[in-house]
């Protein structure tokens, strides 16, 4: 029962990390200039991979009940990150698609086009 227990506090303990992780990245996804969303993923995969070297050898069957009440907790909030960090991405997508057709527009304002400084033209 011991080293149960002792997983038990290993997986309560990276289920309420990667919930602080999701908290955060919900709080501060397009509002925080600063804030490092690859970082902020990489320390999401991170918690994944712990729960899931932690419960490779168990059963579903053995996991706690208030495993599975703060395991549905953290999907309801990963549904609203997800579609935060898509919305995110889209605004990135825009931007990107603003600032390239800007970059086209004045490459191509007429004033120094590649015709006119062909060499076969002297």
């Amino acid at each position: 029962m011991e080293v149960a227990a002792a997983g038990d506090v290993r997986i309560q303990n990276v289920l309420g990390r990667l919930e602080m992780i999701i908290d955060n990245e919900n709080s501060r996804i397009g509002i925080d200039t600063s804030f490092d969303l690859k970082a902020s993923n990489a320390r999401k995969s991170r918690c994944l991979y712990e729960l899931t070297m932690l419960r490779r050898n168990a059963p579903i069957t053995d996991l706690s009940p208030a495993f599975v009440s703060q395991t549905k907790h953290i999907q309801t909030k990963l549904v609203a990150n997800s579609q935060k960090v898509e919305a995110h991405m889209e605004a990135i997508r825009s931007v990107v698609d603003i600032l390239k057709t800007a970059v086209q527009d004045a490459d191509a304002d007429g004033i120094y086009s590649e015709q006119q400084f062909r060499y076969s033209d002297f």
